[in-house]
């Protein structure tokens, strides 16, 4: 669709990715931004947080928001009713190729983690999913991720760690973009559409199950929902925002997106330093 196919009073879900996006450059939910959301939701719009964190880190948005129902969480592997403590959809990459991804790591000498679910390591509690990020060892790159989402990361063997269960949630490089453009081409190679590569940040490259994607993830929550995709607006800054725009019948992305994603977006919206959500939300939705 296009700009001129819109109309706010037919829009019943907002679709969000988090960083870049809805938060500030500093990682956090502006106040501008969290009233216009809420505003939205007391007009009965729908707010959908998509992400690729994971259910713990995307939590405190959530509920700082007061979202309820469907998010979707680690760029469409899992979608969860976070507020009813439900599992919508899971789909976990197969073990191969992420040990591949962590003998390639050693070999390259850069960083690799994985994400395993609840009851591999943890079992969930009253503040935890209990699903537990691993890497080999803890350098700068896992303190920086740490920092950046507040999710720690343990160290350990992956390798035994993949012994043990079938199932993990993603896996995630942290290195360089210049050594990230080395990479991908090796794992298109050898694993062609059997994975679903996604950049995230300038220096993360995930691997995830094929199929999986915000897109599809966003399919899912708007199913359970029983909401039309034509009534969505979609809001990215990355390339892993691309296929959320797919699915959406409308898009937005913020002056600070990536050039492809700006073109992609039906509206471009001022930066997530200026409250980019909030300018458009106002403006459409007729809000303060």
């Amino acid at each position: 669709m296009t700009a001129n196919d819109f109309d706010p009073q037919t829009i019943k879900a907002l679709a969000f990715d988090l960083d870049g996006t809805l938060l500030s450059p500093g990682r956090t939910l502006g106040e501008r931004n969290l009233r216009s959301l809420q505003s939205c939701m007391e007009k009965g719009i729908q707010i959908i947080l998509s992400t690729g964190r994971s259910l713990d880190s995307g939590e405190k948005f959530r509920r700082r928001i007061g979202a309820k129902g469907p998010h979707v969480y680690y760029n469409g592997a899992e979608v969860a009713d976070m507020s009813a403590g439900k599992m919508i959809y899971t789909r976990f990459i197969d073990p191969q190729p992420v040990l591949f991804c962590v003998e390639l790591a050693r070999r390259m000498g850069i960083y690799y983690q994985a994400y395993f679910p609840a009851g591999v390591i943890n079992e969930p509690d009253e503040d935890s999913s209990g699903e537990v990020l691993m890497a080999d060892k803890l350098t700068e790159e896992s303190e920086f991720y740490e920092k950046s989402t507040g999710v720690p990361v343990a160290a350990g063997d992956l390798e035994a760690y993949l012994a043990k269960t079938p199932a993990i949630i993603k896996g995630m490089f942290i290195t360089a973009e210049e050594t990230l453009e080395k990479i991908r081409p090796i794992l298109e190679e050898r694993f062609g559409s059997s994975v679903y590569l996604a950049r995230s940040c300038p220096v993360y490259l995930e691997t995830l199950a094929a199929g999986v994607s915000k897109g599809a993830g966003l399919l899912h929550a708007l199913d359970y929902l029983n909401l039309k995709p034509e009534h969505t607006i979609a809001f990215g800054d990355e390339e892993n925002d691309l296929p959320m725009f797919e699915a959406a019948g409308f898009s937005a992305a913020p002056a600070n997106a990536k050039e492809a994603v700006r073109k992609a977006a039906v509206f471009q919206i001022p930066s997530h330093a200026e409250d980019g959500v909030a300018v458009f939300l106002e403006e459409q939705f007729r809000i303060r």
